[in-house]
């Protein structure tokens, strides 16, 4: 027993990452590259052959495809609209929550609702709201004498309707982060801001906004991530439809593995998706740089 624990405290620096180095390499790494590895092959559950490596063949034969081409702009698109109503929203909400006013704890408590919601329930519960007959949403709309709309039932309508149901649960989200980000700010340029006359939009513009910026682009760079790879809403309320109308690059994953049953082509797309991440990722880190100069 001496001897064994003369060798654990010899080595414990070691020793005590290798819990979660093990994690890392099994449940992350791995994953990654078998991903990698079955891109370059053309295995097919449905063809009774054998797995074979066919290089870059798959990569051809996938972009090749218009569909996905289309699915890459679907999965900007709802991207793009997504984060970018979040971050607005979500820092405009942090910064009136920063201000004390009745309720202010009821408002924090309301804010946490969506973030805990299951998304099949989520789901379910906006097909009810986007229904075009029974729904709330054309209701609200034919009181105000607007024209009803197919939502998430039209092609033209449905990645903004969806974008919609993301804005609606993770715009809490940003706005936690916004004001755990504004919690730390000091308050020695707010002080000297109003001690020179400045008005509350001025101190908003010149000392909160640019002071919390990197906050905003830490809560931008989380939601792109999770939005690009947005799969359970989306599946959940159309499965991709109508047609092909809202299938992303998440979702035309799924069906390639487990409708069509194309591994190796299925494993391409996702390859893709990944990249897409990284890059979509880097490139508002390197605004943030730019930003900072």
């Amino acid at each position: 027993m001496l001897k064994s624990s003369g060798f654990i405290d010899r080595h414990f620096r070691v020793l005590a990452p290798l819990p979660a180095a093990a994690f890392v390499v099994v449940m992350i790494l791995f994953p990654v590259v078998y991903t990698l590895f079955l891109s370059f092959t053309n295995w097919n559950l449905t063809s009774g052959n054998p797995l074979q490596v066919v290089a870059f063949r798959s990569y051809a034969r996938i972009l090749a495809e218009p569909r996905f081409l289309a699915a890459v702009g679907r999965t900007f698109l709802f991207t793009l609209l997504a984060v970018g109503v979040e971050t607005v929203a979500g820092t405009g909400l942090a910064v009136l929550l920063r201000r004390r006013f009745a309720g202010r704890g009821v408002v924090k408590l309301l804010l946490l609702l969506p973030l805990v919601a299951a998304p099949v329930a989520i789901g379910i519960s906006w097909n009810l709201f986007y229904d075009p007959n029974i729904g709330l949403a054309n209701y609200v709309l034919k009181l105000l004498g607007l024209k009803g709309l197919k939502w998430i039932y039209d092609a033209g309508t449905v990645i903004p309707s969806l974008a919609i149901v993301d804005i609606w649960q993770w715009t809490p989200m940003v706005t936690l982060i916004v004001m755990a980000g504004l919690a730390g700010l000091s308050p020695e340029p707010f002080e000297s801001a109003h001690v020179d006359g400045a008005s509350e939009a001025q101190i908003l513009w010149r000392v909160t906004l640019p002071m919390v910026l990197p906050t905003i682009y830490t809560a931008m760079v989380l939601r792109s991530i999770d939005g690009l790879k947005t799969f359970d809403i989306i599946y959940a309320m159309t499965g991709g439809g109508p047609g092909y109308a809202s299938e992303t690059l998440n979702i035309m994953a799924f069906k390639y593995s487990f409708e069509y049953f194309r591994m190796g082509q299925s494993s391409v797309v996702l390859v893709f998706l990944f990249l897409v991440v990284l890059l979509f990722s880097l490139g508002i880190l390197r605004l943030q740089k730019i930003s900072e100069r």
